[in-house]
């Protein structure tokens, strides 16, 4: 975000951000969504990415 910020400021005049503030969940809080909307969708990634880890496990 920082990096993103200094390159936008050189290039056109102002600093831009990616995210509206910096943990990802209060950028979605901000955009609109409800906490509890975030925190399952979350916990939906979470799950899936999950799945795909152990999905690639090699056991034996």
């Amino acid at each position: 975000q920082v990096g993103y910020f200094k390159y936008t400021r050189k290039k056109f005049g102002e600093g831009r951000r990616l995210l509206k503030m910096a943990p990802l969940h209060h950028h979605f809080e901000k955009t609109g969504w409800k906490e509890t909307q975030v925190v399952v969708r979350f916990w939906i990634i979470t799950m899936l990415l999950c799945l795909v880890g152990l999905s690639t496990l090699k056991l034996r």
